[in-house]
Order: structure tokens, then C-alpha cells, then sequence
């Protein structure tokens, strides 16, 4: 009887073991189902955005009259002409270009009265322009396509219609005369003006890209 008893205590020690051993392993699968899964990605190919440069310049053509420039004496039935390049030296095409005509100076009746003031005109060739005259009073001729920007008041403002500075690097040959009709009278002797020309550019309309 003795001898018999720790034969079955080492038995049951076994079976203990043995149980605890499957009861681990089960929960080892069951870890493995409730969190492990396939994965995979992907990326989508690099996108790179560049923004365009707007901008535009005047320049002078070769050989042309200084501008800005200042005259005395002006009678009624005088002009002054000169000419200047309008250049789209940026990046990125224009959707549209004006000019605006400004007095810069205290008003007088050389730009109130918008009849017998002092008259703008913007004239654009398709070509450059040739000058002539003399080099104090030049005058100019267009040998190409000839077409009125601006012809008005001297304080004015108008949109170029299809400059060619719409495209990047695309120049348009102007000619601006300023002028004093014949029909001025004594009301204008000893008056004085002074006029800025500015030209803006906008953007073209945003595309699908």
C-alpha cells in the first residue's frame, strides 16, 4: 500500500501538464486568426506643380526717341509721337493686356476738357515700326498690319485686342502720339500736363491641366 501511492501522485502531475501544454498552444492559434492578415500598397507616381512667372516690360526699339520726354510750346494742331515695345517677358501666357492713360499732375483744362485737350492715341504694328523725322520730332511708318489700340481723351484706358504679348515672349510694336486739337483756344495758353502710361497684365483663365 505504501509503495503504490507516489506511482499515482506522478501520474496525475503528468496529465496537469500535459493540459496546460494544449490549453497554451490553443490560445497561441487564436491569437494568430484574430490578428494577423495580408497587407500590401502601393504609391501613386510623383506629381509636381510649377507655378508660371507673369510679367511684362517696356523696352524702347533700337535707334528710338528717350521716352519719358517733355516738350514746350505746345499749339494747338502739335503732337508728339513716340515708340515703345510691349514685351511678355514672363513665363505663363496673358489673358488680357490694358493701357491705362493717368494725369499725374494737378488737373487743367489740357485733360478736363476731353474735346479740345490734349488727345492719346496708341497705334500697334505687326512689324517694327519705321521711324523717320528728325530725331527731336520722329514720325513712323508701319509697313506691316496697322490697327488703333487707343484714340480718345488723354486721360483714357482701353484692352488691347489681340496683343501679341497674350504669349510668353510675344512683343507688340506701339506708337503713342499725344496731340493738341486745332480747335483749342486762348483758355489753354500757359497750362501744363503731365500723363503716365501703365499697362496691365492679367492671367489667362485657369484649365484643367
Amino acid at each position: 500500500m505504501t509503495t503504490n501511492a507516489p506511482l499515482v501522485e506522478r501520474s496525475t502531475t503528468r496529465k496537469l501538464v500535459g493540459s496546460l501544454a494544449i490549453l497554451g498552444t490553443a490560445a497561441a492559434v487564436a491569437g494568430l486568426g484574430t490578428y494577423g492578415n495580408f497587407t500590401d500598397s502601393t504609391t501613386l507616381m510623383n506629381t509636381t506643380v510649377d507655378t508660371g512667372t507673369l510679367s511684362i516690360n517696356l523696352a524702347q526699339p533700337g535707334g528710338a526717341v528717350a521716352v519719358p520726354v517733355t516738350t514746350t510750346g505746345f499749339v494747338p494742331g502739335d503732337s508728339m509721337s513716340r515708340a515703345v515695345n510691349l514685351i511678355n517677358d514672363g513665363g505663363s501666357a496673358l489673358g488680357s493686356v490694358t493701357v491705362t492713360s493717368s494725369v499725374t499732375s494737378p488737373a487743367s483744362v489740357l485733360t478736363t476738357d476731353v474735346v479740345n485737350g490734349l488727345q492719346l492715341s496708341i497705334k500697334g504694328c505687326s512689324v517694327a515700326w519705321t521711324q523717320g523725322g528728325t530725331p527731336t520730332a520722329p514720325t513712323y511708318a508701319c509697313s506691316g498690319t496697322e490697327r488703333s489700340i487707343v484714340s480718345g481723351p488723354a486721360a483714357n484706358n482701353a484692352a488691347l485686342v489681340n496683343p501679341a504679348s497674350l504669349a510668353a515672349g510675344g512683343v507688340d510694336n506701339l506708337v503713342f502720339t499725344v496731340a493738341l486739337p486745332a480747335s483749342a483756344d486762348n483758355t489753354f495758353q500757359n497750362k501744363s500736363a503731365s500723363l503716365s502710361l501703365t499697362f496691365t497684365a492679367a492671367q489667362r483663365t485657369g484649365t484643367a491641366r
